[in-house]
């Protein structure tokens, strides 16, 4: 079974949600706020995607970081904001079990899915 990794307010994980149920597959919703974020998974989505994609530079959150927090940004230091602020994280992360897919584009689901 796929596992769709978010928030569930964000509108990108509910374009995700819709359209994994229109298409009739069958997925769980993992919610940073709710169930959490570990460093092993936040590792996992590292080792698959790079902490480059995975750090979301156009979110509120990163604006909320200051410039030197912005400007010093290394693997190390992206990984622990992204623990401390899941949010920081692009939404959302499909595992599908054999890849992970990072953001939402429906063409893209189309063709890996």
């Amino acid at each position: 079974m796929h596992t769709l990794y978010g928030i569930s307010n964000c509108n990108t994980v509910k374009k995700a949600k819709d359209w994994l149920e229109a298409n009739h597959i069958e997925y769980q919703f993992h919610d940073y706020r709710k169930q959490g974020l570990t460093a092993d998974l936040l590792a996992s989505f590292e080792a698959a995607l790079g902490w480059e994609k995975l750090l979301n530079k156009q979110s509120t959150s990163w604006r909320k970081l200051n410039d030197e927090q912005k400007s010093n940004v290394s693997k190390q230091t992206a990984l622990q904001y992204m623990l401390e602020t899941p949010t920081l994280i692009k939404r959302p992360v499909l595992d599908t079990g054999e890849k992970m897919i990072i953001g939402f584009k429906a063409e893209n689901y189309q063709q890996q899915l």
